[in-house]
Order: structure tokens, then sequence, then C-alpha cells
């Protein structure tokens, strides 16, 4: 419940510094839940890596340029690599993949509802000096064009250029890369408010989102008037971005079809295209284990976030945007919790028949960031105190690159979506991780399987019954909104969500 007025939270102002206390006060007190996360030390939150649950093996991590850092596999953690190799390897993922010159493309932002409040063209450069020592970035953002109606007349565009960073091999400021994935931040802007940016990049294309999160007070406390509750998601912005003479569009992608194995941005994606068997490799990211690279086999259905658009829990904020574009991230970031940023991304389609590249199927690209932000700093000398927060932090990092070999198997869509809401969890609650049975586990026998309970389904049981019921004219169970609660009709609904 939120505070009432008449109780404001204590808070002792003493050239800002507040009571750990009173901010764990207002932090339990906001309307809104945040990401759903049970509360962690800060150890436990930079320390939590992504979890697996699909069969995979450890594979060398290959730089651009030749040579690879090898990882080995076998019994044991494999060791982490040193600081000079890391340093290579990121720098040469950064070559590889993003400084590559001119990545022209639209900006647009959201705010919180979905609305696209602004569109900008805008160019984003990464170019490197002749060594491939340094690379220089500046944006180029377009102010204003003017078009002429004379055929012997060229237009004009007014373009500001705005000289952002420089980068070095092991200076790569705020950004993390693995594989053809890059996180930036997260950061604080001059607002106060925190800047989480995720790239995805595929042949001459790539997607970049920015998830901002703002602070925000509980209901009924003044702004500014003791610490914040959290931070809440105001505004999102998605770039199209590409190595080409213009922004991507749905007129010049139709002008000029983008060759196989560049990505096109302007097309549709049916919903049923992200339920396929993927395969591929992933990277990971940790502050204790560094980077490590995994040979994915099949991808498990409690790793196919990318299959669940509103995501796991009701405070994500989730979007997907046209041409195959999948966002999520937590709506509020509280103090001792973990936010998960996603973005996943269908470049490309199968090649057709016939084709020059008939087999050539899907692909898929995903990445995902985990961040704390708020982190107390409590005076050493008097533990009740806090003197300010600890900047915002990148707890881990994982992007997959697979490819689809097949569709599955005995699933309906409306049966999975079923599935998934019987598993969602109630009342904000934390769902439990996955648990799978280990490799060398013996295979179940027959009185084993017998006894086994299968996963959630559509019920026969349940459908006739329904039916039989709607035949005899007995009204459905009703729900105390004046829902009705029949399976056929929630699962119609959570179709209609995608």
């Amino acid at each position: 419940m939120p505070p009432s007025s008449s109780s404001p939270p204590s808070c002792i102002i003493l050239k800002h510094m507040f009571l750990a206390a009173a901010l764990a006060i207002v932090t339990n007190s906001l309307v809104c839940s945040a990401f759903g996360t049970t509360r962690t030390t800060k150890s436990r939150i930079i320390g939590t890596l992504p979890s697996f649950s699909s069969p995979r093996k450890t594979f060398s991590l290959s730089v651009a340029g030749g040579g690879n850092v090898e990882i080995p596999g076998g019994a044991g953690q494999p060791p982490r690599m040193s600081k000079e190799e890391e340093d290579k390897v990121q720098w040469d993922l950064f070559m590889k993949h993003h400084a590559r010159g001119k990545w022209r493309g639209t900006w647009t932002t959201y705010d919180y509802m979905g609305d696209v409040v602004d569109e900008t063209l805008a160019s984003v450069n990464l170019e490197a000096d002749e060594t491939g020592s340094a690379v220089m970035q500046t944006h180029q953002i377009v102010m204003g064009k003017a078009t002429s109606d004379c055929k012997t007349c060229f237009d004009s565009e007014d373009v500001r250029t705005i000289p952002v960073a420089s980068y070095t091999p092991g200076q790569l400021r705020k950004n993390r890369l693995a594989a053809a994935g890059m996180v930036t931040g997260p950061s604080l802007l001059r607002s106060g408010a925190m800047s989480t940016e995720l790239i995805l990049s595929y042949g001459d294309g790539r997607v970049r989102v920015i998830f901002q999160h703002a602070p925000v007070w509980a209901r009924g406390v003044e702004p500014n008037s003791c610490p914040p509750a959290g931070l809440k998601l105001y505004r999102t912005i998605v770039c199209r971005e590409a190595l080409r003479e213009e922004p991507p569009s749905f007129s010049s992608e139709n002008e000029n079809p983008p060759k196989r194995g560049n990505p096109k941005f302007f097309r549709p994606v049916p919903p049923f295209l992200w339920h396929k068997k993927w395969k591929g490799t992933s990277w990971t990211w940790g502050p204790s284990s560094g980077d490590r690279g995994w040979n994915v086999e099949e991808m498990d259905e409690a790793d196919a976030w990318h299959g669940r658009p509103t995501g796991d829990t009701e405070d994500v904020w989730a979007m997907r945007i046209p041409g195959g574009i999948l966002v999520q991230c937590p709506r509020i970031i509280q103090s001792g919790q973990l936010g998960l940023c996603r973005l996943a991304w269908l470049p490309e389609d199968d090649a057709p028949e016939g084709s020059e590249y008939d087999g050539d199927t899907s692909k898929l690209l995903r990445i995902e960031a985990s961040i704390s932000a708020l982190e107390p700093v409590i005076d050493e000398e008097n533990p009740d105190m806090m003197i300010g927060f600890y900047p915002p932090e990148l707890g881990s990092l994982r992007c997959d690159v697979v490819q689809n070999f097949g569709d599955l198997e005995n699933v309906s869509i409306l049966g999975r979506d079923m599935a998934v809401e019987s598993l969602r969890p109630k009342n904000n609650e934390v769902p439990a991780p996955p648990v799978t049975p280990a490799a060398s586990s013996p295979p179940p026998t027959a009185t084993e399987k017998e006894k086994q309970t299968p996963p959630p389904a559509p019920s026969s049981k349940k459908s006739s019954d329904a039916s039989s019921s709607n035949s005899s004219g007995k009204e459905s169970k009703k729900s105390s909104d004046g829902e009705d609660e029949s399976d056929g009709l929630k699962a119609v609904r959570q179709a209609l969500k995608f």
C-alpha cells in the first residue's frame, strides 16, 4: 500500500545524505512492484550469469584478423582470459561488427505507452584511422531538408555533426561486446536518467535499442524530498541502421532488395516464425567468469524468451516492432533487484525454394543484459547513514546467434500459449527456474514414464466438457470482472496478443 500523506517517510537530509532505512521504507511502498526478482546482496547481483538448460559445449572464441582464444572443454571451469587477451578480443569484435563506417538510419522514439513521438534521420559514424588502432565516433543528425522541384538543382539538407567519443584497444569506455552484439551502459545522463543501449549487427545492417529509465517516487511522496523508490522506463529509441547510401526504408528496399546475408528491415514477419527449432552459438560474459563460448545444439523452451512477446512477468515492458524486432525491459528497476534488457531480431527469412541460396534457413539474433542500479553507499562509520548511490552496473551479458533447423513437432501455437499462460506467475510471484535432468542421467523406464506428469497443454476432457456445457445452453464460468474463463477463450485472447 502507498504511504499515507499523514506519515511521510522520515528522511534526514544532510548534504543530500539520507538514511538507508528511509530508502527501504520508500522502496517497499512503491505502488508497482519492480522486476519481480527477490532481494539479493550486491555481490550476488554482480555475479549473476544467464542460466542455461539446453545441451551445449564450449568452443574457441574466434577473433577477426586470424587466430583465436582457446577455451578448453572437459571437466571443471574453463580458465578466464587474461586482460590483454580480453582487450584484444573485444577490440576485434568491435572492428569486425561495428566500426565499419557510416550507419545511416531512422531513429524512432517511443513513449511508455508505445506511441511514436519522434522520428529522426541520422547517422552513427564509426570510422577507424589508417592504422586501425583508433576509432572516432560522431553522430550526424538531419535537422532539416529542402526538396527542389528543378531538375537541374539538388536537394539540400541541414546536417549537424556531434562528436561523441574516441576508442582505442583496451579503452572502449562503457561498451561491452559479445559475438555480434554490444551493450553500451548502463550509464547516467545529465538529466539524471539512466540509459542502456543494446545493439545487434548482421550483414550490412544493425538494430540499436536504447532504454531510458528516470527516477520515480512512491505515490504521495514529494519528488526529490528523499531518495527515489526506483527507475521507471519513460522512453525507448529504436534505430534501424545500414551501411548503405541512404537510410533503410520501404521504398529503398523494394527498389534495391538487399542481397542474401543482409537484413531486410521492412517486411512482414508472421508471429509463428519465432516458434522454430534453433541451434547455433552463444556468447556469455560475467564479471567473475569473463567471456565464454557455447555451442547450442537445440534451444530449450525455457531459453526461448523470444517466443513470449509479453515477457515472463507482469513487470516487463515489451513491444514487437514490424520487421522481426522484439524488445523487452523492466518497467521499474529498484534497489537490490536485477533488471533484464532484451533484444531479439529476425534479420531475414528462409531463402526461396529454387533460388541460389535454397536451403539457407532464417537466422535469429538475441542479446540480453542484466543491470543493477540504486545500490546504496553506506557510511562505514555510521551504518545507518547512506551517503549516495553506486553507479549503475552491468551484471551479465549474453548474445545468441542461432539458425532455424526445422519446425517444432507436435506443438501448436495455441497449445504453447496456454502452457505459458498456466506457468505465468500470479500476484507478482517469482517463477522458479526450470529443472532439467543432467545429461548423464539414465533414461526413464516405461513405468516411470507413466508416472510422469505431462506438461501443461489443452486438455481434451476440459474441451469436451466445455463444448457439452455450451451445447446444453449452460453459461460458462465467469470471473469477478465478468470475463469468460473458459480455456478456449483464454487461448484466443492469448493468441490475439501477438
